[in-house]
């Protein structure tokens, strides 16, 4: 289901800022906000080239930020924004960390792991089943990918 609200379009905006961060230290463009009551508590990027670390993904620091802003690992009051479909990890943390609402812009064909390959978020053997929205802002959010991989290319 696609909602593109203005809360989520204004996040989504802010999550794009954070991937063009990633793109410009050589990492792959994703970036995620955590929003809690209106308010954005958490905003990360890719880091993995920067840590040398292979979890260090936008969406796994943001969720680990969050959880230290609110004192709890349980994050159900808050929505996740992101600009690329989570991968398995990420949906993995996301699901485990009682995410109220996950929303993201561009679908990932390659990992993607709330509807494009696999759906994490709505196993129902997982015991957590939180509303997902996709496409918001898509657009932009694909071709920071495009022209990010375009450039390794060349």
């Amino acid at each position: 289901m696609t909602v593109q609200t203005s809360a989520f379009i204004d996040a989504m905006r802010v999550a794009l800022g954070e991937a063009r961060l990633a793109s410009a230290a050589g990492d792959v463009p994703v970036g995620a906000v955590v929003v809690h009551q209106g308010k954005i508590i958490a905003q990360r990027h890719n880091e993995r080239e920067a840590s040398n670390d292979p979890t260090a993904h936008a969406e796994v620091l943001a969720l680990r930020d969050a959880s230290q802003v609110l004192n709890s690992w349980r994050l159900d009051e808050c929505t996740l924004v992101v600009t690329l479909e989570p991968c398995v990890m990420c949906a993995g943390a996301t699901q485990s960390s009682r995410i109220g609402r996950l929303v993201y812009g561009a679908a990932n064909f390659e990992a993607g792991a709330t509807a494009s390959l696999y759906n994490v978020m709505s196993d129902p053997r997982l015991g957590h089943n939180p509303p997902v929205e996709h496409g918001v802002l898509a657009e932009e959010s694909a071709v920071l990918l495009k022209e990010f991989f375009a450039s390794k290319r060349s």
